[in-house]
Parts: structure tokens; C-alpha cells; sequence
């Protein structure tokens, strides 16, 4: 937060233009990364000698890191102020940076990854805050709404950048190109942003701490390695979700016997802000991370671009998330955060069950992008008003707490999204290879594979698996369809905490 001797409406619009980019270009970088990294982790298991169960371990530990040190920020930022954890963030995931672009080996760049997770989690939340505090309050939607280009914007343009840098420059290029930027940074905001006032010396509850990060790592391990370890056939995955029950539960009891808990719940007591967090974890989580995800596979996979090409397709919807996260701004500041996420919402539904199931092999590419457009307005306009919502629904002296709840939801929303979505594909592609060979004539598939094998010339084995990898494709390209349609359903619940915010809950005083 600014210092009480300045206040957000008095800093002049340069200034207040000057922080916003200084604070802006660390959290696009930050986000960035995370769906660039996403795009060359296939390619490192030559170069790192490994496969692909070792390099996921790459994602896989950035986002427990990140995890936990969302869990640090709102003791950091009341210990020391957002502007030195935010400038601590920045160095130390441009110094990780440099670590994972001269790794020789898996074991040095997933522990640089786990540094930059860390960092990552003190830019976003330190950011978050201070873009909110530059703003007078009749423009934190603004403010939320640039904020957005960032949160929504930068992960969309993560494949194109990803597949630009590799192609042309290797992989090593993804993170060389943090250190300079992060060191720039560094400098521009220790000579310009300005200085805070403390908050207050809060006693860090480390028993709960460790709980919650135990029970969080056990969660999201689980959530990574489910479909590559037959989710419940596999022991360890059970060993995972005791370890992550135990852990809550352990953690809810900590917090009730705990004069200093580490989560103020009493927030919660706010219905807009219930159902602020509750729109955040489902819609995006559960829904629009799911879409995030497949895409750029459908495009890669299905459409058989190229990775710099699917990066381009994407980044069509990418650009229209940059244009409506501000418009949303303003919107939410003219007519109120709670109308602006319910006309985002009722976009992204129309998105969601009438537009993107029907993506598929046959569509030409152009129509293909064409489709994707109102789904980069839908999450374009979410994340400004949901945003204000939440904050404004916050005490002052709450708002690091908000939004650290914010981004661990969002974390943890994601995680299970992405499981969904892994789950979901590999689950209908084998349905539709199933109903494929059930409804076959297999006389007259007989009789066309001979036909085949004589115009051909190859061998019947060779024919009869060349026309199984056709069947394996079509239903890997139908189940895309049951797929966006289940994460369009997860979308629809999510609505329903939307409704949740016209309802007024307050019961009348007799």
C-alpha cells in the first residue's frame, strides 16, 4: 500500500502510469513464464536425459512452490511491504531464471523451478495489492481491469512466445530472456516506486503453515501424477489424498485452537465475498482452465499445426482477453462489479456449450478461430469485476489475505481443472474408440482393408494398424466434444454463485 502521507488520488497520472507498468511488466513476466515453460517441457527430455513422467516434475514443482508462498505473502507483505517482497520476487525469479537456462540436468532445473515458484507467488500477490492501491476508488475497476491483461492475458500469449523462442532461438532462450527484464525491473523500482508504510508486526502461525502446505503438496502431486498413475489403482495416489485429507482437517483444527490463525475466515462472513471466491475457484478453475489447456492440444494435435502456429491460432482469443479486461474495468466502475461478471459469465456459457464442443477436425481452421473469439471476451471480462467484488467485500487492512485466498484458489482451482481435463480426454476418447468397433460391420471393414492392402501394396498387419491409428485419432477427435461439454457444465454450476450475488441474504429485522 502507499504511505498514508500519499494517497492513490493524489499521485499525478504519470506516476500513477510509471508504478502501474514498473509493477505490470513483473507480473506479465511471471505469469508468462508459467505457459511458456508448459509449451518446451516436451522437448527437454533429450537435453536433460529423461522422459516425460521426469520433465513434468519441472511443472510440477513450480506450482507446489508457488502454492506455498502464497502462503507466506501476507505475512511478508505486513512484515516488510509489498515493494521490497515484490523487488525480492523479481530478483530471485530472474536469478532461477538464469539457473534454468544453464541447467545440464533435471535435479538443477527443478530446484531453480522451485525458487521460481516462490518468487512467483510474492510478484503476483505484491502486485495485485499495489495496482488496487494506485487507483482512487472510483477506478479500482480500471485498475482490476489492467491488472487482468496480466493475469488472463499473458498465459493466453504464453504458446506463441513459447513457440517462437524455441524454433528459433532453443529452449534455453525461454529463460534467459527473464534476467535482463527482472534486472531492469529491479532497478526501475527500488529508483521509483514509492515507499510504504507497515501495516503491522502479525505473529506467523507455523504449525498451521506447515499443515496447510503439506496437505496443499500432497493435493497437487496428486492432481499431477493422477492419470499417469491410474488415479485410485494406485496406491501412492491413495497415500496422496490421505496425506491431503489428514492434512486439512488437521490444519481447520490448528486454526480453531490458534489465538494468531494463519486465515482470517471471519472474511468469509460476507456473502459477496463467498461467492466472489467461490466464482473464482469454479468458473476459472474448474472450467476456464480447462479450455486453457485443451486448445493449444487441439490445435497441435487435431489441426496438426505446428507449436508456433497453434501458439498464433491461439492468440487470437489471447488478444481479444487483452482488449476486454480493460473494458471490464470500466465497466465494472460504471455499473458495478456484480452486473459485469454476470454479463461475462452469461458470454462465456453461450462460449462454453455453443461454440467450442463443436471444434473439431473437420472445422476449417479459420472458423476454428473464429469460435474461440467470444471465449477470449467471456474471461476477458471475468477476472476485472470478480476481482473488485472480492476486494471491495474485504476489510482495508485485509485485502494481502484476499487476495492471497484469490490466487490459492485459483492455484488449486486450476490444479483440478487440468486433472479434469486429462481425465475427461483420455476417458471419452477410449468411449468413442469402444462404440468405433461396436457399431462396425466388421465383414465390410474386412473386405476395405483387403482393398487397401491391394492398391497398396503393404502388408495386411501394416494396413489393419494404419486403420486402428485412424480410429484411436477420430475418437480422440470426438472426445473433445464431451469434453468441452463437461467443462461447460462445471461453468453452469459456477453460475449459480453468480445468481448467489443478486440474492439478498440479510433477513429482516422484526
Amino acid at each position: 500500500m502507499l504511505s498514508e502521507e500519499i494517497k492513490s488520488w493524489e499521485i499525478s497520472p504519470k506516476e500513477r502510469f510509471l508504478y502501474t507498468f514498473i509493477v505490470m511488466v513483473g507480473a506479465f513476466m511471471a505469469i508468462l513464464d508459467t505457459t511458456v515453460v508448459d509449451v518446451i517441457v516436451p522437448k527437454l527430455t533429450g537435453p536433460l536425459a529423461t522422459d516425460m513422467y521426469g520433465v513434468q516434475w519441472i511443472i510440477t514443482s513450480y506450482m507446489i512452490a508457488a502454492a506455498i508462498g502464497l502462503l507466506l505473502c501476507e505475512y511478508l507483505i505486513k512484515r516488510f511491504g509489498s515493494k521490497w517482497v515484490y523487488l525480492t520476487g523479481v530478483l530471485v525469479f530472474s536469478l532461477a531464471s538464469l539457473a534454468c537456462a544453464l541447467s545440464t540436468s533435471l535435479e538443477q532445473i527443478v530446484v531453480a523451478r522451485v525458487f521460481q515458484g516462490l518468487a512467483e507467488a510474492f510478484i503476483m500477490v505484491t502486485s495485485h495489492v499495489m495496482v488496487f492501491s494506485y487507483f482512487p476508488p472510483e477506478k479500482k475497476g480500471l485498475a482490476m481491469g489492467i491488472f487482468a491483461l496480466g493475469v488472463s492475458f499473458a498465459p493466453a500469449l504464453g504458446p506463441t512466445v513459447g513457440g517462437y523462442l524455441t524454433e528459433y532461438y532453443g529452449w534455453r532462450m525461454v529463460f534467459f530472456i527473464n534476467v535482463p527484464i527482472g534486472i531492469l525491473l529491479v532497478v526501475a523500482g527500488m529508483l521509483y516506486l514509492p515507499k510504504e508504510r507497515f501495516f503491522e508486526k502479525m505473529k506467523f502461525n507455523f504449525l498451521s503453515f506447515a499443515l496447510l502446505s503439506i496437505a496443499t503438496i500432497a493435493l497437487l502431486i496428486m492432481l499431477s501424477k493422477g492419470q499417469q498413475l491410474g488415479w485410485f489403482n494406485s496406491i501412492y495416489i491413495g497415500v496422496l489424498l490421505y496425506i491431503s485429507v489428514v492434512g486439512y482437517l488437521l490444519y481447520i483444527l490448528s486454526e480453531l485452537h490458534s489465538k494468531y490463525p494463519l486465515i482470517d475466515f471471519s472474511l468469509f462472513k460476507n456473502m459477496d465475498f463467498t461467492n466472489g471466491i467461490l466464482i473464482y475457484f469454479i468458473i476459472l478453475g474448474f472450467s476456464m482452465y480447462q479450455y486453457f489447456y485443451l486448445l493449444p492440444i487441439y490445435y497441435e494435435h487435431i489441426k496438426g499445426l505446428p507449436t508456433l502456429d497453434a501458439g498464433i491460432a491461439v492468440f487470437a482469443f489471447a488478444l481479444f482477453i487483452g482488449i476486454f479486461s480493460p473494458i471490464a474495468g470500466i465497466l465494472s466502475d460504471k455499473i458495478g462489479p456484480k452486473a459485469t461478471v454476470a454479463i461475462a459469465t452469461a458470454i462465456y456459457l453461450v462460449t462454453s456449450f455453443f461454440f467450442l464442443p463443436h471444434l473439431n477436425y473437420y472445422t476449417p481452421l479459420q472458423k476454428a478461430i473464429l469460435m474461440t473469439i467470444p471465449f477470449g471476451i467471456g474471461m476477458g471480462m471475468f477476472f476485472a469485476p470478480v476481482t473488485v467484488l472480492i476486494l471491495k467485500s474485504a476489510p482495508p487492512n485485509k485485502s494481502e489475505l484476499a487476495i492471497v485466498l484469490m490466487d490459492y484458489v485459483r492455484f488449486v482451482g486450476g490444479s483440478f481443472g487440468t486433472a479434469l481435463a486429462t481425465n475427461n480426454m483420455e476417458y471419452f476418447k477410449n468411449l468413442n474408440f469402444d462404440r468405433m468397433v461396436e457399431i462396425q460391420n466388421r465383414e465390410y471393414v474386412e473386405y476395405f482393408l483387403r482393398k487397401i492392402e491391394e492398391i497398396l501394396k503393404l502388408p495386411y498387419d501394416i494396413v489393419k494398424e494404419i486403420f486402428r491409428n485412424y480410429e484411436l485419432f477420430m475418437s480422440y477427435n470426438y472426445g473433445f466434444y464431451n469434453t468441452f461439454m463437461h467443462a461447460a457444465y462445471w461453468a453452469l454450476f459456477g453460475s449459480l454463485f453468480v445468481l448467489a450475488l443478486f440474492i439478498n441474504f440479510k433477513k429482516d429485522k422484526l
